[in-house]
């Protein structure tokens, strides 16, 4: 994943704000992170990702409006990922969803 900072929209959108703590395993999981990301950018409605991993792990997603957010939840792929996710690499997560309205960078 890139470090950069994403290049969004003017407001409003939304953002999906995924923080979790992994299990200790590890295996598959730096693959299937970079393919749930590509394939994201890939989904309509897709403005743009950022992500932090140090012990808690935050990603952000940016989102058009929540239409694609719910299609992007709904992908086949991405419940693979989403099952494989509960069933060996998190320990605890959560997920928000929230409406973005100003942004203003530096």
């Amino acid at each position: 994943m890139s470090p950069d900072i994403a290049s969004t929209p003017p407001a409003p959108y939304y953002a999906v704000i995924f923080t979790s703590l992994r299990t200790a395993v590890d295996e598959g999981y730096g693959d299937m992170a970079e393919k749930m990301v590509a394939l994201a950018a890939q989904q309509p409605g897709f403005l743009g990702v950022e992500s932090a991993h140090e012990g808690l792990g935050i990603t952000v997603s940016y989102w058009k409006n929540l239409e694609s957010i719910r299609a992007w939840k709904a992908h086949a792929e991405h419940q693979v990922a989403q099952q494989l996710g509960h069933e060996k690499w998190y320990a605890a997560f959560k997920t928000r969803i929230a409406k973005v309205e100003r942004d203003y960078s530096f």
